[in-house]
């Protein structure tokens, strides 16, 4: 994707209903709040943008299109997904799922298309090389893929000469099974560019929140990370001192320490500042020796942030 900026803008958290905002973040967000938000980072060129029609059942992507419709169609770059757990019965779901999001959208085409997540390689993948070929699809994804899963899809595409151009996982300092698994390897060794996802571990790793404060209690993500926190808070204090040098957050120091590591981190914004400290973060360079030291320390933590959605990567 030319000029794709370094960071992702994620619009998970966007939205209300089943997987939307509301329950997994306990916000509840509309257009007046998130205006500014798109507008904060269109300005500041990062006009990458991740949706899924399983955000909210469409909500996500509803809120995101109400901006992008404004947009030069190339000034923007979408990103979005097929979810097979909430495919229909038709002859062709992939195809039908990406024609309810280009409607929403009011668009032809989606710049990187993905699969959610590996419910059936061998079925799904195949759908998406006609996709391609038709122009609807610019680049295809594969989420939550292990790295077995990533190449059969890999291999299921190229036999139509379509490849695999991004991996989607969660990674940060907390999950870093993806890199163990070997995945960010594959992806460097075969120029992928890899999404990380859940970077802030859904704000655990932002600084914001300890013992003392914890996150929205009755969110799925306060249901969550609020029992680890006690384990986590010595590894945000080192962020803190590690940021203080850069004048940065610990958020910061997070997304600083995933660019680092070859992977372009999908942030989530429900803020302009939030776009303001993404912008800032691109100025970074994490020594080899910091990387070090937050890498011990995560270990240490001894928790594990694997979601109920996901496989094992390892």
């Amino acid at each position: 994707m030319k000029n794709q900026p370094s960071i992702v803008l994620g619009t998970w958290s966007w939205g209300v209903g089943f997987a939307g905002g509301d329950q997994v973040f306990g916000n509840n967000l509309g257009t007046e709040e998130l205006k500014p938000v798109f507008d904060e980072a269109m300005k500041n060129g990062l006009n990458l943008w991740d949706s899924a029609v399983v955000y909210g059942m469409g909500a996500s992507e509803t809120l995101l299109s109400s901006f992008t419709k404004n947009c030069k169609r190339e000034n923007v770059l979408i990103s979005t997904k097929f979810t097979p757990q909430i495919a229909g019965n038709s002859e062709n779901p992939v195809a039908d799922m990406l024609a309810g999001s280009l409607e929403r959208f009011a668009t032809d085409y989606i710049d990187i298309y993905w699969i959610h997540n590996p419910a059936d390689v061998e079925r799904w993948t195949p759908y998406l090389a006609p996709l391609v070929k038709s122009g609807k699809i610019k680049r295809v994804g594969v989420s939550n893929h292990n790295l077995a899963q990533i190449k059969r899809a890999e291999e299921i595409l190229s036999k139509e000469d379509v490849h695999i151009s991004a991996i989607q996982n969660h990674y940060s300092l907390l999950y870093r099974s993806s890199e163990k698994a070997g995945i960010l390897d594959y992806c460097k060794e075969n120029s992928i560019d890899f999404w990380s996802y859940m970077v802030l571990e859904q704000g655990a790793l932002s600084g914001k929140y300890d013992t003392a404060h914890p996150l929205p209690v009755g969110s799925q993500r306060g249901d969550t990370y609020n029992p680890l926190l006690p384990q986590i808070e010595k590894l945000v204090t080192v962020m803190r001192t590690i940021g203080d040098k850069y004048n940065v957050t610990p958020a910061q120091v997070a997304m600083a320490w995933a660019i680092a590591k070859g992977t372009t981190p999908i942030i989530g914004v429900t803020k302009p500042s939030q776009v303001q400290d993404a912008v800032q973060v691109m100025k970074i360079a994490l020594t080899t020796g910091e990387i070090q030291e937050l890498e011990d320390i995560a270990e240490n933590t001894g928790v594990d942030t694997r979601g109920s959605w996901e496989m094992p990567m390892v």
